[in-house]
């Protein structure tokens, strides 16, 4: 007991890590994903405020070198004045310089540069390039945008200055930071959403799959009669669905099992009995040679009622496990022939007429050793139990698409509470009569395992004291549309 508790906690034990391990690398695969979904999305964003940012301050530069080119002489004072009829600039600082770099503007009225050389990155860059080139830098941080751009000046191809504006945007700023919280606390709540859920899933997946893991063990320990309920429309509801027919099966197997070990004990605990009782008797008691050969007549019957028994239960263990038989096109009526041949002298003894109503004979698909015994069975079983001067018909006939065999007596019949269980192994409506009679209980059931693997049904119908039909139906094949 306690290594199978040990065994049990492992089992647990591995199925919870497993789980873990999934749903742990669904989260990280998750968050990845969302993680570079806000990189980009950021990134995204920045590069959108750039390139709006970029057009705009660059345009008003351009529009500034282009006013300040028409001047005929570039000095400090026609700048200024140039600049006052400016409208629309909005830069935080502006810086015009000759095309030697001096400073002839200068925006900041609290520490303007007039008059001094300027080596602004920017400035550089676009007055020590090709001609026309257009400088732009860009720097975000801390919710504030700083544009820097710089744009020479050109007359007639040549550059004779520069101009230089600086913005610093916290208005934009502002909307780029707050864009960029929301991108982060989006994610940041995706991510612990997506967390919740995979604790929940694993959670309740873990659960339901710990029930069809109880109830293994429960069916390992022999109570085939538990059952797993699992809820909802998912697979593991198919799964539990399944594992109940199993377990269904397995139960009636196991019934069937049970059943058929306590019948088969009790069939062979009497005629052993018998035996026993009869040699005891001989070996205690000093008998006549009359009394003893009646005696061991009296055994002898009873081995071959051991052996008959033997025999039937040998043949329905293989019907068991034997594979499909290979079929062969048989005809009822020569079959039918055989049977009543092998069969007349046990009739005449009984006193039973047996008549026969085959004109309409049909092929079928069938193994002819099986139809035989089917045949043999059912007319045994009509003229033992059938009355002194009675009868018994055997009649073929067709119904559509199907072969029909009718086995019709004028017997004891079988009571209605006895039907439903005619075919089952070991059953006899009255066993006192079934012993004398040499009848084990086991013919009707091979007749049903012969009938169903070969592709037919069986049926039975019966008025007590008047008697009974048996009726057996098997697909005809059609030798015009072969196999």
């Amino acid at each position: 007991m306690a290594i199978t508790s040990v065994n049990n906690q492992g089992i647990k034990r591995r199925y919870g890590n497993t789980q873990f391990r999934y749903a742990f690398l669904y989260v990280c695969i998750t968050l990845v994903v969302l993680v570079f979904l806000n990189i980009y999305c950021s990134r995204t964003s920045q590069r959108l405020f750039y390139q709006s940012k970029e057009s705009a301050m660059i345009e008003k530069c351009q529009l500034a070198a282009a006013d300040f080119a028409t001047l005929e002489v570039l000095n400090t004072a026609n700048v200024a004045e140039a600049i006052r009829h400016m409208e629309g600039l909005r830069v935080t600082r502006m810086l015009v310089t000759d095309h030697a770099g001096v400073v002839l503007f200068d925006s900041d009225v609290n520490d303007p540069k007039v008059g001094s050389y300027v080596l602004l990155p920017e400035v550089v860059q676009a007055m020590g390039g090709r001609a026309g080139q257009d400088v732009f830098s860009w720097e975000y941080h801390d919710g504030l945008m700083r544009s820097r751009v710089a744009t020479p000046i050109l007359s007639y191809g040549t550059i004779v200055g520069c101009v230089y504006m600086l913005e610093l945007d916290a208005e934009q700023g502002i909307v780029l930071q707050n864009l960029q919280q929301n991108i982060f606390t989006i994610t940041f709540s995706l991510a612990l959403v997506v967390i919740i859920f995979s604790l929940f899933f694993v959670t309740g997946f873990s659960r339901r799959l710990r029930r069809v893991l109880t109830s293994m063990r429960i069916i390992r320990g022999g109570d085939y009669s538990h059952r797993v309920a699992m809820g909802g429309r998912d697979e593991l509801t198919a799964l539990g669905d399944e594992f109940n027919q199993l377990t269904e099966r397995l139960e009636l197997s196991e019934n069937r099992r049970a059943q058929f070990v306590s019948d088969a004990s009790h069939e062979l605990k009497t005629p052993l009995a018998s035996i026993k009782l009869l040699t005891d008797s001989i070996l205690q008691n000093d008998m006549d040679p009359d009394t003893v050969r009646e005696f061991v007549s009296d055994i002898g019957n009873e081995a071959d009622r051991l052996n008959r028994m033997a025999q039937k239960l040998l043949a329905l263990t293989r019907m068991d496990h034997q594979e499909a038989p290979v079929r062969e096109i048989t005809l009822l009526k020569p079959t039918i022939d055989r049977v009543v041949r092998m069969l007349t002298g046990v009739a005449e003894q009984q006193n039973v007429q047996i008549q026969l109503d085959c004109e309409d004979d049909c092929p079928i698909l069938i193994l002819e050793d099986d139809l035989y015994q089917i045949i043999f069975n059912l007319v045994e079983n009509g003229i033992k139990y059938n009355r002194t001067g009675g009868s018994l018909r055997i009649a073929v006939h067709r119904e559509g698409e199907n072969a029909v065999l009718k086995i019709t007596d004028t017997g004891i019949g079988i009571p209605r509470s006895a039907m439903p269980h005619i075919f089952e192994r070991f059953y006899r409506v009255d066993k006192a009569r079934s012993r004398s009679t040499g009848g084990s209980g086991l013919g009707l059931a091979i007749v049903y395992s012969m009938v169903e693997r070969n592709g037919g049904t069986i049926t039975a119908k019966s008025t007590p004291k008047k008697g009974s039909v048996f009726t057996v139906t098997f697909p005809i094949f059609d030798t015009r549309e072969g196999f």
